[in-house]
């Protein structure tokens, strides 16, 4: 059996044996096995790196948006933060399943493990 990509399937937020199971039983929460291959999810920790990553890719693309805004518009200020505020939230919280999906089924398809001395 091939694994599938853990690119798509971390993408998808399915299980990273086979790419079928959910991998999430809410909004982040991990389920605790996969439905479909029972693969137990408890070697999964992506910390706080799908924050990070979400963060470095909303980050430049909302300042870009803004400045072009701004360039091709005239607006009030604070017209940027009704624009901006609730764009950034939004896309924050639609990228972090995925991006987390992504971390996990990296881990499992690499083995990582938990630094030891």
């Amino acid at each position: 059996m091939t694994q599938p990509s853990p690119i798509l399937s971390g993408l998808r937020c399915r299980c990273p044996r086979c790419g079928r199971g959910r991998l999430f039983r809410g909004y982040l929460k991990l389920a605790p096995a996969c439905s479909a291959c029972n693969l137990d999810y408890g070697f999964a920790d992506s910390g706080d790196g799908p924050a990070v990553f979400v963060i470095f890719a909303v980050a430049p693309l909302i300042v870009i948006l803004a400045l072009i805004v701004d360039a091709t518009f005239t607006i009030q200020p604070w017209m940027h933060l009704v624009l901006w505020i609730p764009g950034t939230i939004l896309l924050c919280l639609g990228l972090l399943p995925p991006f987390k999906g992504v971390l996990i089924n990296l881990q499992y398809r690499h083995d990582a493990r938990e630094g030891r001395p």
